[in-house]
């Protein structure tokens, strides 16, 4: 009796261990104050999900070191990184920066979930995103998990329904340092330059980069293409205004869901106008075809994949 006593013990001592899991969180972030990144929305938009989360704060002009600080969670590690200014080419400024921060993550994590400063998830998806990662993290054909995308425009009541918006991207990749940042950061992909074998899963990102104040929108235009252009093609394609011009868009629809709860105070506070109806679309024939097609099966013609989904 005593013998098997002990086997059942070690039986449940095995499955325990098996079903650990260790999530790290990760993002980078510069200027947050000064551009209105919302990124301590991003940051604790999955900060129940994680057991660390690791922030390179670069270099700022603003108080973005003390606005980290102040998140005041002990899961929290902070790296100050300084950015280099001169590369200026395809935003590889971004990916090494981004490395900075994966690298940082603790060796025993199991996922690591990369979420941008503009990006942020509904709470709704914690339970799914976490069970996605449980079925998944002994599984050694996958390198990672692809989401769904919702691109807000303009104001919080719209997103962008046109061709232009990329509709998928890993956000989720395990802790293997064979991975890495790709280009701009965008996405990710092996030191051999592989694409990663990754899941889809129902989860979406919210992205709200296109949503600020028309004047912190200027100011970010002005200062992010500086990343991938020199100074002749800022002067010639980036205008000097004041404020950004919302009104240049070819298609968006009525937002109908409910943002993150965390995201609420920001939507609350919004103080500028910003109002879209069907009679300003702007679509060529083709691109409404290849768009009636999109929708209707699900295929998105042409569309970039920089993932295999296995």
């Amino acid at each position: 009796m005593s013998s098997r006593l002990g086997v059942r013990a070690k039986s449940r001592t095995e499955k325990q261990v098996q079903t650990k899991m260790k999530v790290a969180g990760f993002t980078i972030i510069r200027n947050a104050i000064k551009f209105d990144y919302p990124v301590v929305e991003a940051i604790t938009s999955i900060l129940p999900i994680c057991d660390e989360f690791v922030v390179a704060v670069g270099n700022s002009d603003d108080d973005t070191l003390q606005l980290i600080k102040n998140i005041n969670s002990p899961k929290i590690k902070i790296i100050e990184t300084i950015w280099d200014d001169h590369l200026r080419q395809g935003g590889q400024v971004l990916a090494i920066e981004t490395n900075k921060a994966f690298d940082a993550i603790s060796k025993e994590v199991d996922w690591c979930f990369y979420i941008q400063s503009d990006e942020c998830v509904h709470e709704k998806h914690l339970a799914s995103i976490k069970d996605a990662m449980m079925k998944y993290k002994d599984d050694k054909q996958v390198d990672g998990l692809l989401f769904n995308y919702v691109h807000f425009y303009g104001s919080y009541n719209y997103v962008g329904n046109s061709r232009r918006w990329y509709r998928k991207e890993i956000r989720i990749i395990k802790n293997d340092k064979s991975i890495r940042s790709y280009k701009d950061a965008q996405g990710f992909r092996k030191t051999d330059h592989s694409k990663l074998n990754v899941k889809p899963i129902s989860a979406e990102i919210y992205h709200y980069g296109w949503v600020k104040p028309p004047k912190a929108q200027q100011a970010k235009q002005e200062h992010f293409h500086k990343m991938w252009h020199d100074d002749e093609w800022m002067k010639k394609n980036i205008a000097q205004v004041e404020e950004f011009d919302y009104s240049q868009i070819d298609s968006l629809e009525e937002f109908k869901g409910a943002h993150p709860q965390v995201f609420q105070a920001r939507v609350k506070a919004a103080d500028w106008n910003f109002k879209f109806d069907s009679s300003q679309i702007k679509l060529s024939i083709k691109d409404k075809f290849l768009l009636f097609i999109e929708k209707t099966t699900g295929w998105k013609v042409g569309e970039y994949k920089n993932y295999k989904v296995v």
